[in-house]
């Protein structure tokens, strides 16, 4: 990983001629490369999609249940894909394991995004959804 950083430090201050005090973001920015935060946000939820397609395996699937919907009046869209996020626990670590923050980003997205079926156009809208928050 730190000679992937070094590569990336050295290819933007030749490419883009980045004095060394200058802030590195914008580069960042110029290159698509999501913050730290947001690649995480991105991994985790490319993972709750291919639990949720059947794409992960069973060891992650069984971590991951569909929110059931109790109402008598008729569903809205946005309630479709949402998932169930396990109560709150005593312990702050963990609310940092998949089983509780995988639901709860997956729920945050809007469901344009939850919706698309297919793995690559899903990578593709999610990135983009991370990038404009950004």
């Amino acid at each position: 990983k730190q000679w992937y950083q070094r590569r990336v430090r050295g290819f933007i201050f030749g490419l883009y001629g980045k004095k060394r005090k200058e802030s590195i973001s914008p580069y960042l920015k110029q290159l698509h490369f999501l913050p730290v935060r947001f690649r995480i946000q991105f991994k985790i939820a490319l993972l709750v999609y291919k639990c949720v397609n059947n794409l992960a395996p069973d060891y992650l699937k069984c971590l991951i249940k569909l929110r059931e919907i109790k109402r008598r009046y008729s569903r809205l869209d946005n309630d479709f894909f949402l998932l169930k996020v396990p109560p709150r626990s005593n312990f702050s670590r963990t609310e940092a394991a998949f089983s509780h923050s995988g639901p709860q980003i997956w729920n945050r997205l809007p469901f344009s995004i939850r919706s698309i079926g297919e793995l690559e156009s899903f990578k593709t809208a999610l990135k983009t959804y991370f990038f404009n928050l950004a």
